[in-house]
């Protein structure tokens, strides 16, 4: 949206305060035009006007520049949400070894765990992707019982392998991201 400047020079020096007053509501460059009117018709304005209108600009300026996320958050946040349902569905397709509060209550605070790492990882929180190397390599630890379980109901192994290599492609793609992984715009 643009401002146009023949609109502000035909509004009255009175109205034009308003633009320029410290609970103003109007956009960064409605004010600035404001205050160049009003200088430009003989206004004086103190130093401590002029600050609070240059600070009052600058601010409005901060909370409308938008941070452009590095896409592959997005792509590893997706991969981690895909583990997470293939997570759920392996839950659905071995319920009968849920069959106490503690292991119901583990599951669920496992899959919470990923979900959330998904969340973070889509709001490009830089910090997670070590949480998610150390969490990886924790279980990586359970490979044998991966290999194990692919013996005896190969349709959660197959699963579980699944699961890994999304997790570890996540990884990969978080680790290639720049250091700055977000742009502002």
């Amino acid at each position: 949206m643009s401002v146009s400047k023949k609109i502000l020079e035909g509004k009255s020096n009175q109205e034009l305060e308003k633009y320029i007053a410290p609970d103003s509501k109007f956009v960064p460059e409605a004010n600035l035009l404001a205050y160049e009117i009003l200088k430009a018709r003989g206004r004086e304005f103190t130093t401590e006007e002029k600050e609070r209108i240059i600070s009052l600009n600058n601010k409005k300026a901060q909370k409308n520049t938008e941070i452009i996320i590095h896409p592959n958050y997005k792509k590893s946040a997706d991969l981690i949400y895909i583990s997470a349902t293939l997570g759920i569905g392996n839950l659905i397709w071995t319920y009968d070894i849920l069959n106490s509060g503690i292991k119901i209550f583990i599951a669920v605070i496992s899959l919470a765990i990923i979900f959330g790492i998904g969340y973070l990882v889509s709001k490009g929180t830089e910090w997670i992707k070590y949480v998610l190397l150390i969490l990886l390599i924790l279980g990586l630890i359970g490979l044998p019982l991966i290999i194990i379980n692919l013996k005896n109901e190969p349709i959660v192994g197959v699963i579980n392998i699944v699961q890994t290599a999304l997790q570890i492609w996540a990884l990969v793609l978080l680790f290639v991201i720049p250091k700055d992984g977000k742009i502002e715009v």
